[in-house]
């Protein structure tokens, strides 16, 4: 968006004093006449740039001149950065930080940004949780989060399934996905890294010493490669099915979303009635039930037979319920 990069354009003059066209063009992945045309706008705000033809030239920021931007604090800046879920930063005690830097930019920015930042503010609201979702108990939540911030080692009680672990914990991060809480920590036992849901914490105890988390370890993306391998270790029965013209329309709507690009494993032409055999990757023939039951008459079951007669009992039992009284 043009407020965020006109923002970024600004620090990062400020952080060089001065770069070519082509530079920032690359760097903001924009075209120079864009970068010209925000130049100018910055211009018009009242920050003190200019340009320089030549060999050595290129857009300058005045000496001395600062935006008071960066001052904002390290909780400021992390407040910002998660800004779009303020329940998440108020479960972590950011809400107030949050409020205080919003406040800080908005002081610092120049009119014509101000009005941007405020509108977007206005009109756009992220609410990550599904409908009817209930926040969990997370007592254990805040203390957990200091340590990731310090860096300091936890030992934990972990519960299970089958059973209540302990474990010993070098936290990385916090991920909020759909509402829930995860950590994601190395296990130096096993020197692997995995992750662990928050509510199944019952006690935490923080170590005083500190470990030294790996500088290129990258939590999005960690965090993205593990989620799709889950998918597919989720994804181990596969079902044939034949889907009208319009069940084939519908049929991503009712898929996991984090799933649809693994589930769909082979689509055959349409037939003389425009209908097509689908092979999907399902989690299990009861999921695959629930998923595909809405589709109702655009969808026939080929195989395993089991989920084919389960859909067959819930059709009997859905016309009987549905029947008309004779007379």
């Amino acid at each position: 968006m043009k407020a965020s990069r006109l923002v970024s354009l600004l620090l990062t003059l400020q952080q060089r004093r001065s770069a070519r066209a082509g530079e920032l063009a690359a760097l903001f992945e924009v075209s120079v006449r864009t970068v010209y045309r925000d130049i100018a706008a910055l211009q018009a705000a009242g920050v003190p740039l200019w340009t320089e033809p030549g060999r050595n030239g290129g857009i300058r920021l005045l000496d001395g001149w600062r935006t008071r931007l960066d001052g904002l604090t390290g909780a400021e800046a992390a407040a910002l950065f998660a800004g779009a879920a303020p329940e998440a930063l108020a479960e972590l005690g950011l809400g107030s930080v949050l409020l205080a830097a919003q406040a800080k930019v908005l002081a610092t920015l120049p009119e014509g940004l101000r009005d941007r930042a405020r509108t977007i503010a206005e009109r756009f609201h992220l609410d990550a949780p599904g409908w009817f979702h209930r926040g969990e108990e997370l007592p254990h939540l805040m203390t957990v989060a200091e340590a990731v911030w310090e860096q300091r080692r936890v030992t934990v009680r972990y519960r299970r399934t089958d059973a209540t672990v302990r474990r010993t914990l070098e936290p990385y991060g916090l991920v909020l996905k759909a509402g829930v809480w995860y950590l994601v920590a190395r296990v130096p036992d096993a020197d692997a890294v995995r992750t662990y849901r928050l509510a199944r914490i019952t006690a935490v105890e923080t170590a005083g010493d500190v470990f030294d988390r790996p500088a290129a370890f990258q939590l999005a993306q960690w965090w993205s490669a593990s989620a799709a391998s889950f998918d597919r270790t989720l994804m181990r029965d596969r079902v044939r099915v034949r889907l009208s013209p319009r069940g084939l329309t519908r049929l991503p709507h009712h898929l996991d979303p984090a799933a649809r690009g693994e589930a769909v494993l082979h689509t055959g032409p349409p037939d003389a009635e425009g209908w097509c055999e689908v092979e999907l990757a399902v989690e299990s023939p009861q999921v695959a039930l629930g998923q595909l039951l809405p589709l109702g008459g655009e969808l026939e079951v080929l195989a395993p037979a089991p989920l084919r007669a389960a859909f067959a009992e819930v059709g009997a039992a859905i016309a009987a319920r549905n029947a008309i009284p004779a007379g």
